[in-house]
C-alpha cells in the first residue's frame, strides 16, 4: 500500500462533521478536487462502489447532497472489489445548505490534507467573470501573473484569492513570490462570462509533480438562468451522494476550518 494512502487514514469523522455546514436547506451542492499525487482510491458507499480508480489531478461534482445516514469504505485503488481491510470505514449523518470544494492536497510541508473551501457563487456583473486561485501544493509562496503582470502577490496554502476580471481568455503563470521563476505554466485561461473559474495548484515542488486541476461554475450572471453547476457534469446516481461529504478517499492526519481567503474586486 503506497505510504501517502496510509497517512490518509486519520480523521474521517472530523472531515464528516466539517464538510459540509448544517443549513435549513436539505441539501448542498459538493465539488472534490483529488490534489495528491501518485495515490489513486476505489469509494464505496452504502456498500457500492461509486468511484473506481479515483486519478490524482482530476475532479467530481457536483453532487446534490441529501441529509441521511451513510456507510462509506474506502480502499487502496488495487484492493479487491469492496473486500479486505478499508484505508477508510464510516458512518456519517449528511447535512446540506453550503457550496463548497472539498481539496485533498499537500500542505506546505508535503502532508496530505484536505481543506474545505467556500465557493463563492453570488452573480457578477455583465461581461464579468470570477477568477479563483488556490494553493494547495507543497511549495512557497507564489505570484500569479496574467499576461506577464502580477494579479495575485504571496499567495500561501492553503490559501486562496478572487478576483472579478473582465470575461475574456488570459494567459496566466505561476512564479515563486517575488521572482520571475516560474513554477507553473503558462496557459491560457477561457474565463466565460457569468463563470468563476476556480484554479487549484497540486503537487510537490521538491517531487516536480506541481500541476493545475480547474474546476468551473458556470450560471453567475446577474440573471442567472439556472442553478449554479459544475461544467461538464452528469447528474449522480443515488447511491454517490454520500461522496462528497467525506472529503472522497483523502481523508488526512488534519483538516483545516474552511478557507476564505483574501478577496479583491
Amino acid at each position: 500500500m503506497p505510504k501517502k494512502v496510509l497517512a490518509l487514514a486519520g480523521a474521517a469523522a472530523a472531515v464528516l462533521g466539517l464538510a459540509i455546514p448544517a443549513a435549513a436547506q436539505e441539501t448542498g451542492t459538493v465539488y472534490v478536487v483529488h490534489g495528491i499525487p501518485d495515490t489513486p482510491v476505489d469509494v464505496y458507499v452504502d456498500g457500492q462502489r461509486a468511484l473506481d480508480d479515483f486519478a490524482p489531478a482530476t475532479t467530481q461534482g457536483p453532487l446534490q447532497l441529501p441529509a441521511g445516514a451513510r456507510e462509506v469504505t474506502v480502499f487502496p485503488a488495487d484492493a479487491a472489489d469492496n473486500s479486505g481491510d478499508p484505508v477508510i470505514t464510516a458512518n456519517a449523518e449528511l447535512t446540506a445548505g453550503a457550496n463548497v470544494t472539498l481539496v485533498a492536497h499537500l500542505d506546505a510541508e508535503g502532508t496530505p490534507v484536505i481543506t474545505p473551501f467556500t465557493n463563492d457563487v453570488s452573480a457578477v456583473g455583465a461581461g464579468k467573470a470570477r477568477l479563483v486561485v488556490r494553493h494547495t501544493a507543497a511549495a512557497p509562496a507564489v505570484d500569479v501573473r496574467a499576461g506577464g503582470t502580477p494579479v495575485i502577490s504571496g499567495l500561501t496554502n492553503p490559501n486562496q484569492e478572487a478576483l472579478t476580471v473582465e470575461a475574456g481568455t488570459v494567459s496566466a503563470d505561476v512564479v515563486l513570490a517575488g521572482t520571475e521563476t516560474v513554477a507553473i505554466g503558462p496557459a491560457d485561461l477561457d474565463l466565460a462570462e457569468g463563470t468563476a473559474t476556480i484554479v487549484h495548484a497540486i503537487g510537490s515542488a521538491e517531487e516536480q509533480t506541481l500541476a493545475v486541476v480547474p474546476l468551473v461554475i458556470q450560471g453567475l450572471h446577474s440573471a442567472p438562468s439556472g442553478v449554479p453547476a459544475g461544467s461538464a457534469a452528469d447528474p449522480a446516481p443515488y447511491w454517490l451522494y454520500g461522496i462528497g461529504a467525506i472529503g472522497i478517499a483523502m481523508i488526512a492526519v488534519g483538516v483545516a476550518r474552511p478557507a476564505t481567503g483574501r478577496t479583491r474586486r
